[in-house]
């Protein structure tokens, strides 16, 4: 219930407990409730605070005066003033409720409960304040207190299958399980409830009595043949005693069944993929493989079992199998965000670039205020060096967002990167230095920037200010440190670039080809020999094509010095 619909019903409440009509109540009291309900705290505030100074002992003007302040949130007045209405008048349960609710609001439950115990005593019948006791001291872990709630609840309701439920689960949670099985079998015999057949057999199933549960889950299912958690709880017991044809059986009987609902179905393949033994389901991949093509069939058009089928068959690696699945979805729901937006985060995930760029491509031009699909455009149009592409999406990007810094700077910064591909330097370093006047220390294009210019063997001092400033942020980034490293190297301080270098190893910096090449570089410099064909030796062992002639020119240059 909104925050609006409350005060209107506890407005109504006041009135009939008041036994108050329009047309024997102060004209201004009328004009400030009906200016409460349409939301203009601030005037209702005045108008009561006005109307108080002449009836300093009205309570019913306490209490408006106090949902004022909430909707205003002054919750310390409000405080102030529903307290004062409950005092003036301690018998209005709407006051008493306010307040309550008041105290929910600002998180002190203790003093919520008081409230709800006080009101009960008042008010015993009143069932929606025994639920809401229940649940506090469900909360507060109070569970003796929670039972006695609920023979309060029972008292006033009866016995229904969810106070047996809540009742079992306190009962399990204080250790007395056989009370616990008792409080399910007893409601069972009177009524016979597949909810509560389940729950048995969930709870022999727990205990390993395989036969009794099975006994249940099936009794449950006499009484409703589709009940989920009954023909769920029947295959974790096939499953759990490795009979597996039977674990099937019970299977496609759930996913044949068009009269389940397609939900469950794709909750259950989401575990199948997240929670068995990944060796179980790909050695019963045609069996699991069936039971889509039964979901499937029964739910032709369904989005959430389509969806989930895709992400199985990801899951799975058949790539292409998911690819159908969720073009299925998104031709079967064209207007569907969410169906375009799974598509297009699978096609990146499968790395279909021409599909992506094309499928995302639509969907920045439909839905041109989520830049999501022009990064994932631009994503493809990189991996197929089409760098103006990416160029003319950074460019909408800035057109559609200009007052979003976070996107307008990685935008200059990307339209930089990719300028430096088509080989235009002075575009690049434009674009940088307008990422650079947004943010003057953003650590990507400060990187890149300068690596550059340490490429072009230009301007290396104003590139070692800029890789200094990247390091001074992220010390322990090892791309930063090789930049970092490689600039003091091309400036001939090679002692110094050795300990950055050193860093950088630390912390994945051997990971890279070209990296272990420049610290191999650094120390031969130092001649350090030994260290350095150490390191090149790492760097030709992991080098896949990334280093053009590697070997060869390590070979040359060790040689050199009677060290190959």
């Amino acid at each position: 219930m909104t925050q609006g619909k409350f005060i209107l019903c506890l407005i109504v409440g006041v009135f009939i407990s008041l036994g108050v009509s329009a047309q024997n109540t102060d004209n201004r009291l009328i004009d400030a409730v009906t200016l409460l309900e349409n939301g203009d705290y601030a005037k209702t505030q005045t108008i009561l605070n006005t109307l108080l100074k002449a009836e300093p002992d009205n309570d019913a003007l306490y209490y408006y005066l106090g949902l004022s302040e909430i909707g205003l949130k002054d919750f310390e007045k409000a405080e102030e003033h529903l307290k004062k209405a409950v005092e003036l008048d301690g018998k209005n349960y709407w006051y008493r409720l306010r307040l309550a609710s008041l105290y929910e609001q600002k998180g002190e439950t203790d003093l919520v409960v008081g409230m709800y115990e006080e009101i009960l005593k008042e008010f015993p019948d009143k069932n929606d304040v025994h639920f809401e006791l229940l649940n506090l001291y469900l909360r507060q872990k109070q569970y003796e207190k929670a039972l006695s709630s609920l023979d309060a609840i029972e008292n006033q309701m009866g016995v229904n299958e969810q106070t047996v439920s809540t009742r079992y689960e306190i009962l399990r949670t204080l250790d007395r399980t056989e009370e616990a099985l008792k409080v399910l079998q007893d409601y069972n015999d009177r009524y016979a409830s597949a909810p509560v057949l389940s729950m048995i057999g969930d709870y022999y199933l727990s205990e390993f009595k395989d036969t009794l549960a099975l006994a249940s889950y099936r009794e449950a299912q006499e009484i409703q043949s589709d009940y989920v958690p009954a023909l769920l709880g029947e295959s974790e017991v096939y499953r759990t005693t490795r009979r597996y044809p039977q674990y099937f059986g019970v299977l496609k009987r759930f996913f044949g069944d068009a009269q389940i609902s397609p939900q469950p179905k794709a909750v259950y393949l989401g575990n199948v993929t997240r929670t068995l033994d990944p060796k179980f389901v790909r050695r019963n991949l045609a069996e699991y493989d069936s039971l889509i093509a039964l979901g499937r069939q029964a739910h032709p058009k369904d989005s959430v079992f389509l969806s989930a089928a895709g992400m199985y068959y990801f899951a799975t690696d058949r790539k292409d199998s998911a690819k159908v699945c969720l073009a299925r979805y998104m031709e079967l729901y064209p207007e569907s965000f969410t169906a375009v937006a799974t598509y297009v985060e699978a096609l990146a995930y499968m790395e279909d670039w021409e599909t992506l760029r094309a499928i995302s491509g639509n969907a920045a031009e439909k839905y041109p205020l989520e830049g999501a699909f022009l990064e994932y455009n631009s994503m493809a149009a990189y991996n197929l060096k089409d760098f103006e592409a990416v160029i003319r999406n950074e460019e909408k990007v800035l057109e559609r967002f200009p007052g979003d810094t976070a996107k307008v700077l990685r935008a200059w910064s990307s339209i930089g990167d990719m300028y430096h591909e088509l080989g235009d330097e002075k575009a690049s370093y434009k674009a940088y230095d307008k990422a650079l006047k947004i943010n003057k220390n953003y650590a990507p294009v400060l990187n890149n920037y300068a690596w550059y210019l340490c490429k072009s063997g230009k301007q290396l001092k104003k590139a070692l200010q800029m890789s200094k400033r990247t390091i001074d942020a992220e010390p322990d980034n090892p791309t930063y440190l090789d930049t970092y490293g490689w600039i003091l190297h091309l400036l001939g301080k090679d002692q110094e670039a050795k300990a950055y270098f050193k860093h950088a190893m630390l912390y994945g910096g051997k990971e890279s080809t070209v990296m272990l090449c420049h610290y191999a570089e650094v120390l031969y410099k130092l001649k350090e020999y030994d260290l350095a064909k150490v390191y090149w030796m790492q760097a030709i062992k992991q080098n896949n094509g990334e280093v053009l002639r590697l070997e060869e020119n390590v070979q040359k240059k060790l040689e050199a010095v009677g060290k190959w």
